[in-house]
């Protein structure tokens, strides 16, 4: 069966930067400068592409601002753990802030804890020639090892070094919270010990509770899921009977599995125990009991990370901000 479709029925070709020179009667170069907003372009010359690329409907596409310039105005994104609410809503976070910088983005997944994957996905990011790298989920030994791979473009770290201060301002305000409402003897259930995050959050609850003259009964390791919460809870259930009263979650998903451990054996959440989170995760108010959480500024981290790729001046990150729900009560 013969196709008898016209041309003119059939959907017309992408308009390009050839196009675009074409129409205005200049080179392509110099189209692609224009795109580039090079200062070196006459006003008129510049007014006369602008007006081509208008009436041809033009859409710039990072590929056009390429040529002639070093830049491809793709950031590159190392990714792991991007099934945990963290590094998911810092994947999002990343590609929303470059998408309203007008970058592209590109994301290459790998083992965090391994820094032959974390080198090699890298690497694989640098081939497509990304302008910079952000890493999710850092790990402190690879993301040193990916400072010394030379990999030739700018890597730096969402919730890195930069943000240590916001990490232990949001155990701070856990900490404070707690003694506010009269607990004296606090635990902490950490996350994974060589992640930036858990490291800065514990960092900072040691700091508190010195601060708060309260005591620190001990710290119980997780590795950010519910499930390694749920399993601690019998650890913190015997340090409960020693006088436990509160608890500060490196997460909101070790909490919410904390909860629910706690109840399997028999001690009530705020009753008995009292429970603080960090991240304010979209399920944290559903949790029973609703859960009580620091929250972070992530899109404002992305924004930060995105700005100090392509060097351009961003606001900083709000501070964590405290999310009050019924997870704590005065001490029984």
């Amino acid at each position: 069966m013969v196709d008898t479709q016209s041309s003119a029925d059939a959907p017309s070709r992408r308009v390009g930067v050839r196009e675009v020179a074409r129409a205005a009667g200049v080179s392509t170069q110099t189209v692609s400068r224009v795109i580039n907003d090079n200062p070196g372009i006459r006003a008129e010359t510049r007014q006369r592409v602008l007006d081509a690329m208008a009436a041809l409907d033009y859409r710039v596409n990072n590929a056009a601002r390429a040529l002639g310039t070093s830049r491809t105005r793709t950031v590159g994104i190392v990714a792991s753990d991007a099934s945990m609410y963290g590094p998911a809503i810092g994947i999002v976070a990343l590609e929303s802030a470059a998408r309203a910088a007008g970058l592209w983005v590109t994301t290459a997944y790998a083992d965090a804890g391994d820094e032959s994957s974390m080198i090699a996905a890298a690497r694989h990011l640098g081939a497509q020639g990304v302008d910079g790298i952000v890493v999710v989920a850092p790990h402190a030994r690879t993301l040193a090892a990916l400072g010394s791979a030379g990999l030739g473009v700018p890597v730096i770290a969402l919730h890195g070094p930069e943000a240590a201060g916001a990490q232990r301002e949001a155990a701070k305000m856990a900490i404070g919270y707690l003694a506010q409402a009269g607990h004296v003897r606090i635990g902490h259930l950490a996350g994974p010990a060589d992640w930036l995050e858990a490291a800065e959050r514990a960092n900072g609850y040691i700091a508190s509770v010195a601060e708060f003259g309260v005591q620190s009964v001990g710290t119980w390791r997780g590795d950010w899921s519910a499930a390694s919460g749920f399993a601690a809870a019998a650890d913190i259930a015997v340090a409960a009977g020693a006088g436990l009263s509160a608890i500060f979650a490196a997460n909101d998903q070790m909490a919410l599995g904390l909860i629910a451990g706690l109840a399997a054996a028999g001690i009530d959440v705020p009753g008995d125990i009292s429970v603080v989170g960090v991240d304010d995760n979209a399920d944290s108010a559903y949790y029973r009991p609703a859960l009580s959480s620091v929250r972070l500024d992530v899109a404002g981290e992305a924004a930060r990370c995105i700005a100090e790729l392509v060097d351009v001046a961003a606001a900083p990150p709000a501070a964590p901000m405290l999310v009050v729900r019924a997870s704590v009560a005065p001490p029984a």
